[in-house]
């Protein structure tokens, strides 16, 4: 779909929430979201593991009587663990029907970046990291964005909805 095109087919609600980013830590890099995927921030809950599941996704979470899956974004990049902190949270997202918990050292700010600030990622970024969407550039720090619907491959989904 071209650009016009789907900048056409918005909702009023998600045109308002064009280029605005939940923007969340892990270590000194800075990652950001959209905004429309986001439903909640809350703080670390008691994650129960499940079995044979890739070492990113922690297990579930009991978040009011819903069930849902979390994922250690930290480790999910590849980066060195690190123990949970009062700072550390979970993002609840929302893509499609599913619901997704992501843990983060901590939350920033909520921001707009407009689509003119934000640069396609090199190319060999891009190639090893699908999650990586756009970089932002925000006064003279970058801020990487991510693709909510790749954080997880079709795979991995599949096998949470198996497991749930």
């Amino acid at each position: 779909m071209w650009e016009s095109e789907k900048a056409s087919t918005l909702t009023p609600e998600e045109d308002t929430l064009r280029d605005v980013y939940l923007t969340f830590s892990l270590g000194q890099e800075i990652f950001g979201i959209e905004v429309r995927y986001v439903t909640e921030i809350v703080s670390m809950q008691t994650i129960t593991e499940i079995p044979y599941l890739p070492e990113h996704v922690k297990g579930v979470i009991n978040l009011r009587g819903s069930i849902i899956p979390v994922i250690d974004v930290r480790l999910r990049f590849r980066k060195e663990p690190m123990a949970y902190t009062e700072r550390t949270c979970v993002i609840v997202i929302d893509i499609g029907n599913t619901s997704l918990g992501l843990i983060v050292d901590s939350v920033a700010d909520v921001i707009t970046i407009p689509e003119e600030d934000t640069v396609d990622p090199p190319e060999f970024v891009s190639a090893r990291n699908r999650c990586i969407k756009k970089i932002g550039k925000v006064d003279n720090e970058v801020k990487l964005l991510l693709d909510c619907e790749t954080l997880l491959s079709e795979d991995e989904m599949e096998t949470l909805s198996q497991a749930l």
